[in-house]
């Protein structure tokens, strides 16, 4: 089969196209045709040597990727039989080798693929829509008429953020660059302000809950902004001391979040994309051959919505 071996850190030169042995399923797995791939921020770091390339790079060969949609091949699982249409984030954190024509997964990490979205909307939603869920859900418990803001919420995990928040009933500010406003408010956003310059000192709200996509500086910024009681998750980068007792002195609960997978959550996932709860965006699709370029896109860091390839 074709995969993507990551010969060793850095640029995409070091993304070499190889053909490899399919890969044999145990006790448990599924065997994907893999049909799309979605890519995320962590596949770039992870690429650049950062990332999860700590944790799998002694894995030989080393294929990135977590993010799949495709139709089983071989099942050693009750959960599905061939021909079933499935989607999910394999094994993260850890060795997804999701950059290959076939994938051996844990069915327990999968979902059924509604019939009506597409392999390219599945593999879409599949890390993005799982942080959310598991951040908003497992860990802040976000409620009906809460005051929520989600940062970079055009991105990936943003503009499913304004979505999910929505549909957990919550009033929902989405922060972008001002030429992205329309498409957050057309999320369903209720408010919308641009992030460059802002005047965050005089900001008139507070917010119960907020999803920080950014990382550095932008965290700080959010405890200014986030009531006593309130919540910050941040999934760019873990946080150091310092900041997280500058949230605690203010009575926030400021913590890092790494998702998980999970198949239970993903047939949450499932569900709200089978009812329209949530639509993902592909703005750009590309073809396996194209992956560099993929990542190069990524790279840039203006990316609305999703990158996904399809094969």
């Amino acid at each position: 089969m074709k995969a993507i071996i990551l010969k060793a850190p850095g640029s995409v030169e070091q993304l070499e196209y190889s053909d490899i042995e399919k890969p044999h399923i145990g006790a448990g797995e599924v065997l994907v045709k893999v049909k799309a791939i979605s890519i995320n921020p962590v596949d770039v770091k992870t690429r650049e040597g950062k990332g999860m390339y700590g944790m799998i790079n002694t894995q030989k060969p080393l294929i990135l990727g977590w993010d799949i949609a495709g139709t089983v091949e071989q099942s050693e699982s009750d959960l599905f039989r061939p021909g079933d249409n499935v989607f999910g984030m394999v094994n993260f954190p850890g060795h997804g080798k999701a950059y290959a024509e076939y994938v051996a997964a844990p069915a327990s990490q999968l979902a059924l693929k509604p019939s009506n979205v597409s392999f390219e909307q599945a593999a879409a939603a599949t890390l993005v829509a799982l942080t959310v869920w598991q951040a908003m859900k497992a860990r802040a418990d976000v409620q009906k008429g809460q005051k929520v803001l989600v940062h970079a919420a055009s991105g990936g995990v943003g503009h499913i953020a304004i979505q999910i928040a929505k549909y957990l009933g919550a009033e929902v500010t989405g922060t972008s660059s001002a030429k992205n406003r329309d498409f957050v408010l057309g999320l369903g956003a209720d408010s919308h302000f641009d992030y460059q310059g802002y005047d965050w000192a005089s900001h008139p709200h507070k917010y119960d809950f907020v999803l920080d996509t950014i990382g550095g500086d932008n965290f700080h910024r959010s405890i200014d902004v986030t009531k006593a009681g309130g919540t910050i998750i941040s999934i760019p980068t873990s946080l150091d001391e310092q900041v997280t007792e500058k949230a605690k002195a203010k009575g926030i609960n400021g913590s890092f979040m790494l998702v998980k997978s999970n198949g239970k959550d993903m047939e949450q996932i499932a569900s709200l994309l089978e009812k329209g709860i949530i639509d993902p965006y592909v703005s750009r699709t590309f073809t396996f051959d194209q992956m560099r370029e993929a990542h190069l896109q990524m790279e840039s860091g203006r990316t609305v919505g999703k990158i996904v390839i399809v094969l």
